[in-house]
């Protein structure tokens, strides 16, 4: 089976990870009749892998910590929506304290790579 070159990168294997959590959420999310919000999580937390995956094919490191930018935005929207279903009693607190610290390590990490290809 081929192997692409994100399927190394740690970045890619948390987000991935992230997003499977998100998932999870959205599906309960659906269960409510929250279609909205279960999309608009599902979207946003496909959009951290999706992009770390689509840069690493860049032809350019220019370009490629253009789409780790996106994929560090997508982290802020992810917390973004996860606060506001907090705040609408459809997230509780443990789980958003456990996914906030996630989003933010991941974040860091993506900047650390970001940085990491400048001095390449």
């Amino acid at each position: 089976m081929a192997k692409f070159r994100f399927q190394d990168f740690e970045i890619w294997k948390e987000a991935i990870e992230i997003g499977d959590i998100l998932f999870d959420i959205a599906d309960n999310l659906e269960e409510k009749k929250l279609f909205r919000f279960a999309e608009q999580l599902r979207s946003a937390g496909m959009s951290m892998s999706n992009n770390i995956a689509e840069g690493s094919g860049s032809s350019s490191k220019a370009e490629f910590r253009n789409f780790l930018n996106i994929a560090r935005r997508s982290t802020f929207e992810n917390a973004n929506i996860l606060i506001v279903l907090h705040r609408r009693n459809q997230l509780d607190e443990a789980m958003l304290v456990a996914v906030l610290d996630r989003l933010d390590v991941l974040c860091r990490k993506i900047t650390s790579f970001q940085k990491s290809l400048t001095r390449m």
